[in-house]
């Protein structure tokens, strides 16, 4: 039998040729993997730190302080109101008998004018006459006629009220009305008086006429016996 190659069999030639290209091909894959595998170290990002030095800063508490406004000033009071003849409160008056004073209404008349001329209406009011109006039973009628209010009584209000009205030709008070109040019920208590009492007319030159009057009626309370 011959041992010469080329008298071999096509069979054994190609089984041969298979396994040298399967050891080739084992061979390239193992060099592309080496060579991978370095390439892959070679492009490692380089791990180098680097310390950074961080600034503290230091975070102060601030106290908020409230800020309080000053009030505006307080509004200026009103000028005091003259208040003629306060009425006076006293506990320990408890008479309530009232007295009515007249010097004040006598002595505020002025003396009388110069005769007027013959022109005057007969409808004038005066203000000042040759004879002035008298009080027909003077004080005493007053003074019966006032009634001083149990309000007043109770409380004790004193005081002084003021009435001004027009004695007409036959002497009788029209139209009264208070320029001076005291309060306390005493302002309808002088007027109810005055317009019960009666006067003596008012004469210019002979003949009665209207005359304004002015009559201060002064309410007090005395201490009982």
């Amino acid at each position: 039998m011959s041992l010469n190659p080329l008298n071999r069999k096509p069979e054994a030639n190609i089984n041969h040729g298979y396994f040298v290209r399967i050891q080739l091909g084992l061979v390239v894959s193992m060099l592309l993997f080496v060579l991978i595998f370095k390439v892959n170290f070679s492009f490692e990002p380089s791990m180098d730190f680097e310390v950074v030095e961080r600034e503290i800063v230091e975070l102060e508490e601030i106290i908020q302080t409230e800020i309080i406004e000053a009030p505006p000033p307080p509004p200026r009071p009103p000028a005091p109101i003259s208040v003629p003849d306060d009425i006076i409160m006293d506990d320990n008056l408890v008479d309530f008998d009232a007295f009515l004073d007249f010097d004040d209404a006598m002595a505020s008349q002025p003396a009388p004018p110069p005769p007027p001329s013959d022109d005057e209406d007969e409808g004038e009011v005066f203000v000042i006459v040759e004879q002035m109006p008298e009080l027909i039973g003077g004080m005493a009628e007053l003074q019966r006629q006032i009634v001083y209010p149990e309000i007043a009584r109770r409380a004790g209000i004193q005081g002084r009220v003021v009435v001004q009205f027009i004695i007409d030709e036959q002497g009788y008070v029209n139209d009264p009305f208070v320029v001076r109040s005291a309060g306390g019920g005493l302002d309808e208590a002088a007027i109810a008086a005055v317009q019960k009492v009666r006067f003596t007319p008012g004469m210019q030159r002979g003949r009665p006429v209207r005359v304004q009057y002015t009559l201060p009626v002064q309410f007090r309370l005395t201490q009982a016996d």
